[in-house]
């Protein structure tokens, strides 16, 4: 679905989701980066709302699928899934981005929606 937004409401969703890289500095940062930038920036417009959450919920599953691929480095295949993670998420974030940017809703696979 797309929508009529401004071109400042779009930067917002873009980078909502794009602060979930956080991740790569901070621990949970790609739960935190999306999560403060969503409740600093609630008034920015439904739009941005639909990305907040997105992104926030995106972070929130990505880190469950590490602490169950973490549990699963005990019997080896948690390594591959690390990585496979990792890459996955990495994808993910930048075309959500992208698709922000454009002004079009996105919604990650592989999603759980906590945040509604």
């Amino acid at each position: 679905m797309n929508h009529l937004v401004g071109k400042e409401e779009r930067m917002w969703a873009m980078i909502v989701h794009l602060s979930a890289l956080l991740g790569l500095l901070i621990p949970f940062g790609n739960v935190l980066g999306p999560l403060l930038l969503w409740l600093f920036k609630q008034d920015e417009g439904v739009f941005f709302q639909e990305h907040g959450k997105e992104a926030l919920n995106f972070g929130i599953s990505v880190t469950i699928y590490a602490v169950i691929s973490s549990v699963l480095v005990l019997v080896l295949i948690g390594v591959i899934l690390w990585v496979a993670l990792f890459l996955f998420w990495i994808v993910f974030v930048v075309i959500a981005a992208v698709r922000a940017n454009e002004g079009k809703t996105y919604r990650y696979p592989l999603t759980f929606r906590f945040v509604k």
